[in-house]
């Protein structure tokens, strides 16, 4: 399990209120959430960030994305979210432990991520 603030929720040390839970992950609300609906997605075995991921990762991250979408369907969001991964410091990731942002409930402006 990690030590990072992550690992400590899911190992119980820290109190949080699961939206989710299964054997592979737990869905949290973000505490500086970036939008009405604004979630992460938590994967139970640490991974610091989405490049140490190995191949016998894969279905742990096929899951998290099943997760992430019925999440976004249940929070009302399904029709329009973002799914986000910040990999590394420079890319805005604080918490060393791989994990999801689903962000919805608002429009979001066009710019450089649309497509």
């Amino acid at each position: 399990m990690s030590d990072t603030i992550f690992g400590k929720i899911i190992s119980g040390e820290i109190p949080s209120e699961f939206l989710y839970e299964d054997e592979h992950c737990i869905v949290i609300n973000d505490v500086n959430p970036q939008a009405p609906v604004h979630v992460l997605v938590i994967p139970k075995q640490s991974i610091p960030r989405l490049v140490d991921a190995q191949l016998n990762d894969q279905a742990l991250l096929g899951h998290l994305m099943l997760v992430a979408g019925k999440l976004a369907q249940q929070l009302g969001v399904g029709d329009a979210f973002r799914l986000v991964v910040n990999n590394g410091a420079e890319a805005g990731q604080t918490v060393f432990h791989l994990h999801l942002h689903i962000i919805g409930g608002r429009a979001f402006a066009e710019g450089h991520m649309a497509g």
